[in-house]
């Protein structure tokens, strides 16, 4: 395979997944900043603990991903995501990469050993997840593993909040499950646009597994799942409960569109677009309503 023209720095965050880890950042920031809220406290005299969770929680995320591509290094190179990463290419030697990873991940907690152990232990329950019960487990095994990997993707703001408040408030957990139920329809609908790309690369994906209708069912109940949680953010204000079911609802609507579209690639890519703009207007939102 021809080594991509890269720089050294370009491979990095391609190792480290920076798309993730800047999407976790959002979310982590979120629960940090709503915890600071809720508490009374000020953000300007709690900037070490801000620093200290953003920064840790990163590094933890960032550690974590650069694993996962040290161990899916042998299915990578089928899918055109993936293909070009690092580990695929080998201009970063697989040891180096687990190296590298397990250090963010210790440095990434001790970090957050700085603000609360319930930070940190969220933090490690988070890399357990998806290093092990994601991708060295259910990954390559089950089509139930979209569920498992929601599991890390949705401590971020647990971490966050817990960062500032260790007694995990009502709406801390709620974030918790917004994040939990957004992930399955997300990559579902990831798993639609790849889905040849999953099949050769041996990964059962629902949609390799049982097809494009039985993921479309899935995708639109994970969808309805999340229509009452705005409910439990009545503290956020009515406006804010009012744009999360509006948006709940444009999801829902555009996931039923799902059974009548002819072209479900052309569905799962409009459904995979919906989530990413969905869950950043979301979590900006919590932020900005505090504000006003």
């Amino acid at each position: 395979m021809p080594v991509q023209n890269t720089t050294v720095w370009k491979d990095f965050l391609a190792l480290i997944k920076i798309g993730i880890v800047n999407s976790n950042l959002i979310t982590t920031f979120t629960g940090l900043w709503l915890a600071l809220y809720f508490s009374g406290m000020s953000f300007t005299q709690e900037i070490d603990i801000v620093l200290y969770t953003i920064i840790g929680s990163s590094l933890v995320i960032a550690g974590s991903c650069a694993i996962n591509n040290y161990y899916d290094r042998d299915i990578d190179h089928v899918m055109e995501r993936t293909k070009s990463r690092p580990t695929v290419t080998g201009k970063i030697n697989a040891n180096y990469v687990l190296l590298l990873g397990t250090l963010l991940i210790l440095i990434g907690t001790g970090l957050l050993l700085l603000t609360t152990v319930t930070a940190a232990i969220i933090g490690i329950v988070g890399v357990f997840s998806y290093i092990f019960l994601y991708t060295m487990w259910s990954k390559r095994r089950y089509t139930i593993n979209t569920v498992i990997g929601s599991i890390s993707g949705a401590v971020p703001p647990l971490i966050g909040w817990a960062a500032v408040d260790a007694d995990l408030h009502i709406v801390a957990w709620v974030l918790f499950l917004i994040m939990f139920i957004w992930q399955p329809p997300h990559f579902l609908a990831l798993a639609m646009k790849r889905c040849e790309e999953y099949r050769e690369a041996g990964v059962p994906m629902l949609p390799v597994v049982h097809g494009f209708e039985m993921t479309k069912r899935q995708i639109v109940i994970w969808v309805a799942c999340l229509l009452p949680l705005p409910f439990y953010l009545f503290s956020l204000g009515i406006p804010f409960v009012v744009l999360a079911t509006f948006l709940n609802l444009g999801w829902l609507l555009i996931g039923f569109k799902g059974f009548k579209m002819k072209d479900d690639i052309k569905w799962a890519k409009l459904m995979f677009v919906y989530s990413l703009n969905y869950l950043t207007i979301l979590f900006v939102a919590m932020v900005i309503v505090t504000l006003i």
